[in-house]
C-alpha cells in the first residue's frame, strides 16, 4: 500500500494552496456523492414529509411510478439545487473541519475523542449555516412537480413572494440541531478508524489510505451519523417543505409527527438512509481524501518547477 505523507507536501504549500486543494476536492467529492444516491434521496424526501407508512416495497413502487409517469431524468429532479448547494457545501465542511482541527490543534495521530467530535461538529455547523436556503429549495423541488417549480431560480422567486425571506429559514434550529451529532459522529468516527487503521498496518500517520479501506470507513461513519441525528432531520424536512402552514414551529412539528408514531413518524425512511447515507458518506470521504491529496500533490510539483 502506497504510503503518501501529506505533512512534506503541506510544508511546501502556502496556507492558499491547501484551503483552494480542500475547496476543491470537496466541491468534488460532495457532487459525486450526492449525484450517486440522487433518486434515493428524492425517495427518502417524499417519505419524510407526508403521512405514508414507509416500506421498501413502497420505496421501489415510487421510484417506479417517477419513472413511468415523468421518465428517466426525473429520479434526479432537483438534483440540479442539490448541487447548488452541495457543491460548496461540501468544499466549505471539508475545508473548515481542516481548520478547525488547525484551531484546535487535532493531529491524525494522538487526539482526544471530545476535539475530534467537536472540530466535526463545528464544520458542520459552519457549512449548513452559510447555505442554509439552498437546501430548503432543494427540497421544494425534490417534492413537487416540475410545473410548480421549474427551476431554481423560480424556487427562490415563488418562496420569496409568498412566503417571505424566513421561509428560506424554515427548520434552521432542528437543522443545526442535528448536523452537531451528525457531522460530530461521521467525522469523528472516520478519523479515528483511519488512525487504528494506521496503527494496526503500521502506516505514517499522514498516509493516504487505500480508497477501499476509506470508502469503507466512511461508510461506517455514515451510518452512525444518521442514526445519531435522523429524528431532527424529520423534523426539519417537514418545515422546510411547509407551503401550506402546518408546521408553524418545532414544538408543533414535532406533536404532529409523534401522532404518527415513533418508528412510523421519527424514524420513517431509516432502512432507506442506511442504504443511501453509507453510500453518500463513504464516497464522499475516500474521494475526499485522495483528490486532496492528488491536488496537493500536483501544487508541490508546480511549486518545486517554479523554483528552479
Amino acid at each position: 500500500m502506497a504510503k503518501t505523507s501529506h505533512a512534506p507536501l503541506e510544508t511546501q504549500l502556502s496556507n492558499t494552496q491547501i484551503v483552494l486543494t480542500s475547496l476543491c476536492a470537496g466541491a468534488v467529492a460532495g457532487a459525486l456523492a450526492k449525484t450517486t444516491i440522487a433518486p434515493l434521496d428524492r425517495t427518502k424526501i417524499n417519505f419524510q414529509i407526508s403521512n405514508r407508512p414507509y416500506s421498501t416495497k413502497k420505496a421501489l413502487k415510487f421510484l417506479l411510478q417517477t419513472y413511468r409517469e415523468q421518465g428517466f431524468f426525473a429520479l434526479w429532479r432537483g438534483n440540479s439545487a442539490t448541487m447548488v448547494r452541495i457543491v460548496p457545501h461540501a468544499a466549505i465542511q471539508f475545508t473548515a473541519h481542516e481548520q478547525w482541527k488547525k484551531i484546535l490543534k487535532v493531529d491524525n495521530k494522538n487526539s482526544s475523542p471530545k476535539k475530534l467530535f467537536l472540530a466535526g461538529s463545528l464544520a458542520g455547523a459552519t457549512s449548513q449555516s452559510l447555505t442554509y436556503p439552498l437546501d430548503v429549495a432543494r427540497a421544494r423541488m425534490a417534492v413537487t412537480r416540475k410545473q410548480e417549480y421549474a427551476t431554481l431560480r423560480q424556487v427562490f422567486y415563488k418562496v420569496f413572494h409568498e412566503e417571505g425571506i424566513a421561509a428560506f429559514y424554515k427548520g434552521y434550529i432542528p437543522t443545526i440541531a442535528g448536523v452537531v451529532p451528525y457531522a460530530g459522529v461521521s467525522f469523528f468516527t472516520y478519523d479515528t478508524l483511519k488512525m487504528l487503521y494506521r496503527d494496526y498496518a503500521k502506516l505514517d500517520y499522514d498516509a493516504t489510505l487505500n480508497p477501499v479501506f476509506s470508502l469503507g470507513f466512511g461508510a461506517i461513519a455514515g451510518m452512525l451519523g444518521q442514526c445519531s441525528s435522523y429524528p431532527l432531520d424529520i423534523v426539519r424536512r417537514r418545515m422546510q417543505t411547509d407551503t401550506q402552514g402546518k408546521y408553524k414551529s418545532i414544538r408543533a412539528t414535532i406533536r404532529i409527527i409523534y401522532q404518527e408514531g415513533i418508528i412510523g413518524g421519527f424514524y420513517k425512511g431509516l432502512s432507506m438512509n442506511w442504504i443511501k447515507g453509507p453510500i453518500a458518506v463513504g464516497i464522499s470521504y475516500s474521494s475526499y481524501d485522495n483528490i486532496r491529496s492528488l491536488l496537493r500533490q500536483l501544487s508541490t510539483k508546480y511549486n518545486n518547477r517554479k523554483f528552479l
